[in-house]
């Protein structure tokens, strides 16, 4: 019998979440879902993180995915925009971790680089990418979808291989990991 398992790939932001789904039969993927959570018209910040915990709690509920890939937020010089981006990436993880499931944090670049072979690419470049790979016959106006989808194909392409991110299934995989930082 195939080995199936389904990866879902988020693209955390307080403007607009993105995420895509795939499944790997073997060791090939399939397009299964890419959306956005459209968050503009929401003005109180703790809102949108109900929201997008909410969103993620019912991809997860909806598709059952066996992992999640999720883009780590980049350094920038605006340290209110990275907070509230590390917020939204946060609760995107902890409805994960509330599901027991395997979460792994992907760079950026890391993911352009496993989409493209160009660690700078632009948006439009690893979606034009993705719509060949995955034979989408179009792609979304706004490109946030595809960035979520992108994670999960990245995550797909670096399976079995020893990641540089941090990995955790839940608390006691964090604790583990982490004896010496540990109080006991």
């Amino acid at each position: 019998m195939a080995k199936e398992k389904i990866i879902l790939g988020i693209d955390p932001g307080t403007t607009i979440m993105g995420f895509g789904l795939i499944r790997v039969v073997d060791k090939k993927m399939e397009f299964l879902q890419m959306n956005e959570l459209q968050l503009k018209k929401y003005n109180d910040p703790y809102i949108k993180l109900k929201l997008i915990f909410e969103r993620t709690l019912e991809l997860i509920e909806t598709h059952h995915p066996d992992e999640i890939a999720i883009e780590a937020p980049f350094y920038g010089k605006n340290v209110q925009s990275m907070l509230k981006l590390g917020r939204a990436q946060g609760v995107a993880m902890a409805a994960g971790l509330s599901r027991q499931i395997p979460i792994t944090e992907y760079l950026p670049k890391k993911i352009k680089m496993a989409i493209t072979g160009n660690g700078n690419a632009s948006k439009e470049q690893v979606a034009k990418m993705l719509q060949g790979l995955l034979g989408l016959k179009t792609l979304p106006k706004n490109l946030d979808s595809t960035d979520g989808l992108a994670a999960a194909v990245c995550h797909f392409y670096n399976a079995g291989r020893v990641e540089v991110g941090k990995s955790y299934s839940g608390w006691g995989a964090f604790v583990k990991q982490n004896e010496k930082r540990v109080n006991k």
